[in-house]
């Protein structure tokens, strides 16, 4: 399992979705990022799980936080939008 996190500023993690592999949870990622700030930052895809304030994303293959991963979309797509 493969755990991805936003990161919003001065806040830490917060679990966004899970998914089966690596692979899938970058591709999802490359889809979800709009762009690159100046800051160093991105914007996301409105509707995607990175969206709603995060402006980072961290990803493992270990939970890292205390969030609850049954809460959050497994295996998310641009077409569960």
């Amino acid at each position: 399992m493969q755990y991805l996190y936003g990161i919003k500023p001065g806040k830490g993690q917060t679990l966004v979705a899970t998914f089966d592999s690596e692979e899938q949870l970058l591709a999802y990622v490359r889809w979800a990022t709009l762009g690159r700030n100046p800051d160093g930052s991105f914007k996301f895809e409105q509707g995607s799980a990175l969206s709603g304030g995060f402006k980072r994303w961290e990803h493992s293959s270990a939970m890292m936080t205390a969030d609850e991963p049954l809460d959050v979309v497994h295996n998310p797509t641009p077409s569960m939008l």
